[in-house]
C-alpha cells in the first residue's frame, strides 16, 4: 500500500510539473488546466498517505563473509613425500540485522515531489512546489476574470486615418462624463500656415450597453498637407495620429517613406511571469520599444485579437466575448502601442471559435457583436462593389478597402463566408471568400490604380501559401481552386504596373514566400506575387518547423519559427525617379530586426504615343 501511494504521488507530481511548465511558459492549451487540477486532486491524498504510512526507519541487513584456507598435508610436503598440497577452504558467514533511520536525499525528494519521512522541511518544500504550480495556473486562468472584468473601462483609441478624416473609438460607461467632447490641433504647428489652436472636432452625447458603451467620433482633417495631430477628450484621454498621404503621393514626413506594420494573434501573460500584470502583453512591450523609430502610419492587425477559448472559455454569451476585448484594451501595455498609432483589423477564427468554418451560424452573432463595436466601427470603409468603378461601397460588407499614398489595400474576411474546411482541397466549388466577396476582390485586383499607386496590398488572416504542413486545410492551401483563380488575377495586375503583396498571420511563425507565374506563360517574371506572414504579436510558437516547400509554385524566401513576438514593418519608397517603387519588408522577432528584403514594383506600362496633330489622328493619318 505504501509503495503504491508513493508511486502515485511521484507520477501525479511529474504530470503537474510538466504540464504546468508547458501551459505557463509555452502554450496555454485549454484542456491542460482541468488535467492539472485532476492530477493535483489525486496527488494530495497520495502524498499525505505516503507521508503518514511510510516508516522513518529501514532494516539494514549486513553480512560478513570470511574465507579461511588450510593445508591438510603440511607434514608430507615438509618431509618431501609429496609436492602437491591439499588445500581446504572454510567459509565463515556472520549476519547482522540493524534498524536505522532512512538517509535524506534532498535532490530526489524535491525533484520527484514525494515526501521525505525524516524531513518535514523537505516534505513541505516539495509539496509547495506543486502547490505553486497549481496556484500559478489558477492565477493565469482566473485572475483576469475575477479581478479584471473591466466593466468600468474608459479608453480611447485611434482607428482608421485618411488624408481627410480620422476615426476615434471611445468607451465610456460613466454617464456622468457625458457629453464627451473631442478636440484636436496640429502638433508642432508652423504659423502662419498651421493653426496651433485646439479645435472641437466632435463628441459623444451618450453611450449605452447596446454597444458596450462604445462610440466612434469621426474627426475631419481640413489641412491640405500631411500633419501630425494631437487629440484629447473631455473624459481625460489623449494621444496623437498622423494624417495619411494623399492617394498616389509619397509622405511629406518620415523622410518620404510610407511605413505601416502587420501582425496578428495576442494572448496576455504568455510566457507567464508571476510578477506581470494579469493583462500584460510582453509582445506589446517589444513593439513599443521600436515604434518611435519606425514612423508607422498604422498597424494592420490580421486577426485573433482575442482568444475566446484561451486559456479557458467561460461561456459563449455576448458578454463573454465583450469582456475579452475590454481586457485587451485595459492592458497596461496597450497605451504605449495604441494611443498614438492607428489600428485597423480583420477577423479570424479565435474571435469566434478555433478553425471557424460555420459562416454566420452558432455563436457567430454573439462573437461578432463586440468585433463590430470595437473594431469594425473604427475600420476603413467597406470594400467597393464590383462593377461600380470603385465608387460604391458594398453595403454590410465585413471586408474593407482603401488607398493611401503609394498603395491600395484590400482587407479580406476569410471566416464569415467560407466552405467547410473538410471539403476536398481541390474542390472547384470550395470557397473561402464566398461569391460576393470574391467578385468584389477580383474587381479590385483588375481595377487600374491612380497615378503614383504602385502596390496592391492584400490582408489575409490566414496564409496564402500551402507550404505550412500543419492544419493546411484551414489556410488557402485547403482552397486550391479559388486560390488559383486569385493568383492569376494577381499576376494580371502586373499589366497595370502594380506589384501585389499578401500580408498574413495565424501560424505563430514567420514565412516569406514568392509565387512566380508558371514558366513559359504570358506573365513576365516581374508579375511574381510575394507573401509575408508574421505572427504572433504575443503567443506561443512551434519549436519544430512546420513550413516546407515541396514544389515550384510556392517558393520559400525565408522561414523562422522561433520567437513569442513577431511583427513586420513595410516601408515603401520611390525608385527609379518615381517610375517604380521599392517595398522593404523587415521582420522583428522579440523586438529585434531579424531579416529583411526589398522587392520592386513592375516597370510601368507606357501606352504607345500617337504622333501627328489632332486633325491627323481624327482623319486616321
Amino acid at each position: 500500500m505504501g509503495e503504491h501511494t508513493r508511486r502515485t504521488a511521484a507520477i501525479t507530481s511529474a504530470g503537474i510539473r510538466i504540464l504546468s511548465i508547458i501551459f505557463l511558459r509555452w502554450v496555454a492549451i485549454p484542456p491542460a488546466s482541468p488535467i492539472i487540477y485532476t492530477l493535483f486532486a489525486i496527488y494530495v491524498p497520495s502524498f499525505i498517505s505516503s507521508y503518514l504510512t511510510e516508516s522513518k526507519y529501514e532494516l539494514v541487513d549486513e553480512v560478513d563473509v570470511v574465507l579461511k584456507e588450510d593445508i591438510l598435508n603440511k607434514d608430507e610436503i615438509a618431509n618431501g613425500t609429496t609436492d602437491e598440497a591439499v588445500v581446504v577452504e572454510e567459509v565463515d558467514v556472520e549476519e547482522t540485522a540493524a534498524i536505522v533511520k532512512k538517509p535524506l536525499n534532498p535532490l530526489s525528494t524535491l525533484l520527484k515531489g514525494v515526501p521525505s519521512p525524516n524531513s518535514l522541511l523537505l516534505t513541505a518544500l516539495t509539496f509547495l512546489i506543486n502547490v505553486a504550480c497549481v496556484a500559478m495556473v489558477t492565477d493565469m486562468v482566473y485572475s483576469p476574470r475575477w479581478f479584471h472584468p473591466s466593466h468600468d473601462l474608459s479608453f480611447a483609441r485611434v482607428g482608421y486615418v485618411s488624408d481627410t478624416e480620422a476615426k476615434l473609438l471611445i468607451r465610456e460607461p460613466d454617464q456622468t462624463k457625458m457629453p464627451i467632447t473631442v478636440e484636436v490641433h496640429i502638433k508642432d504647428a508652423k504659423p502662419p500656415f498651421d493653426n496651433p489652436l485646439w479645435q472641437t472636432a466632435g463628441g459623444v452625447r451618450l453611450t449605452t450597453n447596446e454597444t458596450d458603451y462604445t462610440a466612434v467620433v469621426t474627426i475631419p482633417l481640413s489641412h491640405s498637407k500631411q500633419r501630425v495631430y494631437e487629440w484629447r477628450t473631455s473624459n481625460n484621454h489623449s494621444g496623437e495620429f498622423t494624417s495619411a498621404p494623399k492617394t498616389g503621393s509619397m509622405p511629406e514626413l518620415f523622410d518620404g517613406k510610407f511605413t505601416f506594420l502587420s501582425t496578428s494573434c495576442i494572448v496576455p501573460r504568455l510566457p507567464y511571469n508571476p510578477f506581470d500584470h494579469p493583462l500584460a502583453f510582453p509582445g506589446m512591450k517589444h513593439l513599443a520599444k521600436v515604434l518611435p523609430d519606425l514612423g508607422a502610419q498604422f498597424m494592420l492587425f490580421l486577426g485573433d485579437f482575442i482568444y475566446i477559448e484561451v486559456p479557458k472559455q467561460f461561456g459563449s454569451s455576448v458578454e463573454n466575448y465583450r469582456q475579452k476585448y475590454r481586457q485587451v484594451y485595459a492592458s497596461p501595455d496597450w497605451p504605449a502601442v495604441g494611443q498614438n498609432l492607428s489600428w485597423i483589423h480583420v477577423l479570424d477564427d479565435h474571435e469566434i471559435s478555433n478553425d471557424w468554418d460555420s459562416n454566420s451560424t452558432g455563436v457567430y452573432q454573439n462573437a461578432v457583436d463586440p468585433w463590430h463595436h470595437y473594431q469594425t466601427e473604427a475600420n476603413p470603409p467597406a470594400a467597393k462593389k464590383a462593377g461600380s468603378q470603385g465608387t460604391l461601397s458594398r453595403n454590410g460588407a465585413t471586408y474593407f478597402s482603401f488607398t493611401q499614398g503609394p498603395a491600395s489595400f484590400f482587407m479580406l474576411d476569410t471566416r464569415s463566408y467560407r466552405s467547410k474546411n473538410s471539403e476536398p482541397f481541390d474542390s472547384p466549388n470550395k470557397t473561402m471568400l464566398g461569391e460576393t466577396q470574391l467578385e468584389d476582390f477580383l474587381d479590385w485586383l483588375r481595377r487600374p490604380e491612380p497615378k503614383g499607386v504602385k502596390w496592391k496590398i492584400v490582408a489575409s488572416s490566414v496564409p496564402f501559401t500551402k507550404n505550412w504542413r500543419v492544419n493546411t486545410k484551414d489556410t488557402w492551401g485547403g482552397f486550391l481552386a479559388e486560390r488559383r483563380k486569385i493568383l492569376e488575377a494577381m499576376w494580371n495586375a502586373s499589366n497595370l504596373g502594380v506589384g501585389v503583396v499578401i500580408l498574413s498571420g495565424d501560424r505563430h511563425e514567420f514565412g516569406a514566400t514568392a509565387f512566380p507565374p508558371p514558366k513559359n506563360s504570358t506573365w513576365p517574371e516581374s508579375a511574381t506575387v510575394h507573401e509575408f506572414s508574421a505572427s504572433p504579436l504575443n503567443q506561443f510558437y512551434s519549436p519544430i518547423g512546420t513550413y516546407k516547400q515541396t514544389d515550384d509554385e510556392d517558393v520559400e524566401l525565408k522561414y523562422i519559427n522561433t520567437g513569442n513576438s513577431k511583427f513586420g514593418a513595410i516601408s515603401i519608397e520611390k525608385f527609379a525617379e518615381g517610375e517604380q517603387s521599392s517595398l522593404k519588408y523587415t521582420v522583428y522577432i522579440d523586438g529585434v530586426d531579424r531579416w529583411n528584403t526589398v522587392i520592386l514594383s513592375p516597370e510601368p506600362v507606357h501606352q504607345p504615343k500617337t504622333g501627328g496633330s489632332f486633325w491627323d489622328r481624327l482623319r486616321g493619318a
